[in-house]
């Protein structure tokens, strides 16, 4: 049995590998059978820098993700509640190590505010999670709902021969929307319209800060 001071240092290890860009991935990267296109060359210096920029921020959202999981199930009020997010956290983990992955090959690096954004997110998720299960819930339903937007205007916005982050932005794109759908059938309670409103505004000031630094 694991005890509360094993339980913190895990989850301290697991923050601190978060922020630090540490992350194993639990599933082949979706981008690696394109390896072999070598599609990259076909893309400018102006593209690959949108491209990394883009990406920059999908990782930044996954740190967020990494941080709200965490702090979702550590408050969370039910086992079952508990595994969902224990789950969705792996699959965010992925997406950390593949857009990561990404980022370098484009040449780039992580956001330089990760600390800070790992941290919003993570007293935002235990704020969310001490309110009650349902609206934890409501809370990764409206998360993920945003996220799937944001991800399909990247999907419009990303180079046309950048196949290589389109492949790993659809595949977030998908697990995402099974995040949501898994969180709704657990009971998620619909969010008030100004939370909603709220959400959208302060990722509106994460993505564009996360482009560019």
């Amino acid at each position: 049995m694991l005890t509360k001071t094993d339980l913190f240092i895990a989850m301290l290890d697991k923050s601190l590998r978060t922020i630090a860009c540490v992350a194993a991935e639990s599933r082949p990267n979706p981008a690696i059978q394109l390896a072999a296109l070598d599609a990259d060359n076909l893309l400018d210096d102006k593209e690959l820098r949108h491209s990394a920029g883009l990406m920059r921020v999908n990782h930044v959202g996954e740190v967020c993700a990494q941080a709200l999981y965490q702090s979702q199930g550590l408050f969370s009020h039910s086992k079952e509640v508990r595994e969902q997010f224990a789950q969705a956290g792996r699959d965010e983990e992925d997406h950390l190590a593949w857009t990561a992955q990404r980022i370098d090959e484009l040449g780039s690096h992580p956001s330089i505010l990760n600390p800070l954004w790992f941290a919003g997110a993570f007293i935002c998720g235990a704020i969310a999670a001490k309110v009650g299960d349902a609206i934890s819930l409501g809370f990764v339903v409206e998360t993920e709902r945003q996220v799937e937007a944001h991800l399909n205007s990247h999907l419009a916005s990303l180079p046309e021969n950048d196949v290589k982050s389109r492949a790993i932005v659809e595949q977030m794109r998908d697990d995402e929307i099974e995040h949501g759908a898994a969180a709704q059938a657990l009971g998620a309670t619909e969010l008030p319209e100004p939370v909603k409103k709220l959400m959208i505004g302060m990722a509106k000031v994460m993505t564009t800060a996360a482009y560019y630094v």
